[in-house]
């Protein structure tokens, strides 16, 4: 094998054991992390209704973004059953969409919501608590040495997991390259993935990402179709 594609031991379901700041927590494929001593799930920047936004403004896509968000959580809530689930922010792609959203699509998210606890991170695209939904909203939150915020802090943070800069990985394989989103982490913080169907990547070599971890501890936690992928140091491309 490769040594630049050597993985991470996983645990079920193909996901990946990433340590941040002492604290597991479980990587899954889908793009979402899982706190299994707390049953705490974590996802960012679901960015629903970004289709309608999109058209609101005359660019015109298909208006499924949401549908497939809504579809893409709830198989990872099933699996993994939580007791909470916390949205880190950019949670809708403007402060109007979730008065937007689709009855069917409303009730849906609520089916989710039922019976758990629910926290909303507010984000860049969503500085207010959600029109018409349950549960908290905050700005950040403190979770014992874990601290839950939408946009990582320009400065050295240890516990921090955050989301906003939606991180990708590049590697080159045989002559073939390959970008994924991506985890990424020093285990001193953490930068999730963006989970919305719709969001993009950004490479986590790039100017973004300066400063904000260390180098030499840096591991990027690929999404693979049924597996995440641990890559470090030159396996990672600009």
């Amino acid at each position: 094998m490769n040594p630049a594609f050597h993985t991470t031991k996983t645990a079920l379901h193909g996901s990946a054991q990433i340590a941040v700041a002492g604290h597991p927590a479980i990587g899954d494929p889908s793009g979402a992390l899982y706190l299994e001593d707390d049953r705490v799930l974590i996802v960012s920047d679901l960015h629903f209704e970004k289709g309608s936004s999109f058209a609101r403004r005359g660019m015109m896509l298909p208006p499924y973004d949401t549908a497939s968000t809504l579809a893409a959580l709830a198989k990872v809530m099933a699996r993994y059953d939580p007791a909470c689930v916390i949205s880190l922010g950019d949670s809708f792609h403007d402060g109007k969409a979730a008065a937007r959203l689709p009855a069917v699509y409303a009730a849906q998210l609520a089916a989710l919501m039922a019976g758990r606890e629910w926290i909303w991170i507010t984000g860049n695209h969503d500085p207010e608590h959600p029109a018409d939904l349950p549960g908290e909203t905050f700005t950040e939150l403190a979770f014992g040495n874990l601290i839950f915020r939408h946009e990582p802090s320009k400065f050295a943070c240890r516990g921090e997991i955050a989301g906003h800069l939606h991180p990708a990985a590049k590697v080159v394989h045989r002559g073939q390259s390959v970008q994924r989103r991506c985890f990424v982490s020093d285990h001193s913080r953490l930068i999730m993935p963006a989970f919305g169907a719709y969001t993009g990547g950004m490479n986590i070599m790039s100017r973004a990402f300066h400063g904000l971890f260390d180098i030499h501890a840096l591991t990027a936690y690929m999404l693979g179709r049924a597996r995440v992928y641990a890559m470090t140091g030159k396996a990672l491309y600009l």
